[in-house]
């Protein structure tokens, strides 16, 4: 295959990071899905990679010839229990590219064959769970949220084994980088500092540059981590989204959503809200994330801790935790100020009123919830609100006069901004979206793709695409599931 310009400091800089490995061979290969406007992100030959061997290539059976794959290493907390090590038990990082913006890509493999990490596990993936990153992913970046991406999706011609045999799959997922909240615990786990310097002076170059050479390097990186990791679950919360299971490993340095496994949207706005079979307990609920996130980056903070003390004795130790409980405790204030951000725009207000905005906000939240709104067609329907036309919002409550109340504070705050109803109506359809993957859609488009019947899976995907745009042909992708199937549903990691 053809080279694609690939670099591979991850390897060269890192030793003791990742094992060289190979993929397994698919038995007989067929491209599913490519990105083409991913691909010309990132300066590749989109139509002479459809002319060549798509299949071979995004299956593994035949690698650009400049392709270096390795299994990287990593450890993580599970669900609150540490593993020293996990690592990328089903996943290749094949290189990194430079795209056309100038930025480091990582171009990795998911669900391409057994790796020394693989714990006993198959190291394979069914096509139903690629074609979810694919879904999830697109709508995110629709979305305006940091995320990683799909660039193909390959269907390997053989089954994989679940709780009964499935279709195979290999995702090719592009990431400003597949380092995480792990990559330091693994290091950290072995005592080896050497290593852990490395490791930060490496992900300092790739993502804050301009922390090179800072005195209180690995107390800026935690910082910037931070406030990352604070606009993003904003974002999250924003959007109604839930990760599903936000382990240590699944969070990201570069402040991308990376992993979508047991993912899901909110439908009925409901904090406890949990889909994922596997937490039992609801530790990654919706309206948890914002304190998982906090508790992540203590852990991130205490991988760190041999390099902020800079030395092993107490009084330099203690001194290194009260600077990086300082971080850890800024984070709830940097969060609630993003997701104020966030709020204000999908209220539609302008910015200047702090405390009653945030509980113009919260007081919103609450009627969802007590009225079992549907959390995206509410926050949708204000634009016809702003406009003089309430029924759409009334229409989603279980007591149409419930909003009364609200709508007369929201509509005095509204008066106090220089925003005509025209223009803040349609300021408030570019922060609100008609569309999101609906769980119902996804479960429908997947179990037909499972069958071979892409069909269904490119027209959601092609509605995702446009999440602000009301169109009729797109309308079905708008509507609420019924009740009693948001009530039942659950979503599986599909490992």
């Amino acid at each position: 295959m053809p080279a694609f310009g690939f670099d591979h400091s991850y390897a060269r800089e890192l030793p003791g990071a990742s094992v060289a490995w190979q993929p397994t061979p698919a038995a007989a290969p067929r491209l599913l899905f490519f990105n083409d406007a991913l691909a010309d992100e990132l300066g590749l030959d989109a139509a002479a990679l459809r002319a060549g061997d798509a299949a071979a290539l995004f299956s593994g059976n035949a690698l650009p010839s400049d392709a270096q794959p390795i299994a990287q290493a990593y450890a993580g907390h599970q669900f609150g229990g540490f593993s020293p090590q996990l690592g990328d038990g089903r996943a290749l990082l094949l290189g990194e590219l430079i795209d056309r913006s100038g930025k480091r890509r990582d171009i990795a493999f998911k669900g391409s064959g057994r790796t020394p990490f693989s714990r006993g596990g198959d190291g394979k993936a069914a096509v139903g769970p690629m074609l979810r990153e694919v879904l999830i992913g697109e709508a995110m970046h629709a979305l305006r949220i940091p995320t990683t991406r799909a660039l193909a999706v390959a269907a390997t011609g053989e089954p994989v084994h679940r709780e009964r045999p499935l279709p195979g799959a290999v995702l090719t997922r592009v990431a400003a980088s597949h380092l995480r909240v792990g990559s330091f615990q693994f290091f950290a786990a072995r005592g080896d500092l050497e290593a852990l310097r490395r490791l930060l002076d490496y992900t300092i170059a790739r993502h804050d540059p301009e922390l090179i050479g800072a005195p209180d390097a690995p107390l800026a990186l935690l910082r910037a981590v931070a406030r990352r990791q604070a606009a993003l679950i904003a974002m999250w919360m924003n959007a109604g989204f839930i990760h599903g299971v936000m382990n240590t490993d699944n969070m990201a340095i570069s402040g991308e959503t990376i992993d979508y496994g047991p993912c899901a949207f909110l439908e009925a706005y409901d904090p406890a809200a949990v889909f994922s079979s596997i937490d039992h307990g609801g530790r990654y609920a919706y309206g948890n994330q914002p304190a998982i996130a906090r508790w992540n980056l203590a852990r991130f903070a205490e991988a760190l801790l041999p390099l902020v003390a800079k030395a092993d004795d107490e009084p330099a130790v203690q001194r290194a935790v009260a600077q990086a409980m300082e971080v850890i405790d800024a984070f709830p204030a940097w969060y609630a100020a993003e997701l104020l951000r966030g709020q204000r725009a999908k209220l539609g207000l302008a910015e200047g009123h702090g405390d009653e905005d945030a509980a113009l906000a919260a007081d919103w939240l609450a009627l969802l919830h007590a009225q079992r709104a549907d959390f995206t067609l509410a926050w949708r329907s204000l634009a016809n609100a702003a406009e003089g036309d309430e029924q759409p919002l009334r229409a989603l409550l279980a007591e149409p006069a419930a909003a009364d109340a609200w709508l007369s504070r929201w509509r005095e705050r509204c008066a106090r901004d220089a925003f005509a109803p025209e223009a803040r109506a349609a300021s408030l359809r570019r922060a609100n979206p008609w569309i999101i993957p609906r769980n119902q859609r996804v479960e429908e488009a997947l179990a037909a793709a499972t069958e071979g019947d892409l069909a269904p899976f490119e027209q959601l995907l092609a509605a995702l695409r446009r999440p602000f745009d009301e169109r009729p042909e797109a309308a079905r992708y708008a509507e609420p599931a019924p009740a009693d199937v948001t009530a039942g549903y659950q979503t599986f990691c599909g490992t």
